[in-house]
């Protein structure tokens, strides 16, 4: 699937780290570092914008690296860029550590996952169809 995109970074474009990958990394496309304090958030540029097709979405999601060994990640995970999106793309991430976290320049940030989705139309009815789960909650199927 091809997609229009504006790279106004000093980075390369997103691109799949091997074969199977499902995401891009994102880099932070800042001049200095971002140091992030505990609990601080940052939205941080990227340099990047897209043309979506209509249909898709991008997800940006955390790295999962960063978030284990650091405690950075996405705060609104998963993000949505819609198709009719036209700005740049930034990555709201927050310090989760008990450290300053600094984020360097053209440092991978998140990853950027393109996914077809459907748009609904409602049918209003009176009821919905029972399942064995009901309206069963949180938890409510068990803890194993």
């Amino acid at each position: 699937m091809k997609v229009k995109i504006v790279n106004r970074s000093r980075w390369p474009d997103p691109a799949y780290a091997t074969e199977a990958s499902a995401g891009m990394d994102l880099r932070a496309d800042t001049e200095a570092p971002v140091v992030l304090a505990p609990l601080e958030r940052a939205l941080v540029p990227t340099g990047i914008f897209i043309q979506l097709p209509v249909g898709y979405e991008a997800q940006i999601r955390p790295r999962s690296g960063l978030a284990t060994k650091r405690g950075v990640t996405v705060i609104n995970t998963p993000g949505t860029v819609d198709a009719d999106y036209r700005g740049e793309i930034k990555v709201s991430l927050v310090n989760l550590s008990s450290q300053e976290q600094a984020i360097e320049p053209g440092e991978r940030i998140a990853q950027m996952i393109v996914a077809r989705h459907e748009k609904v139309e409602w049918e209003d009815v009176d009821a919905l169809d029972e399942t064995e789960r009901g309206a069963g909650g949180w938890g409510s199927t068990g803890a194993k």
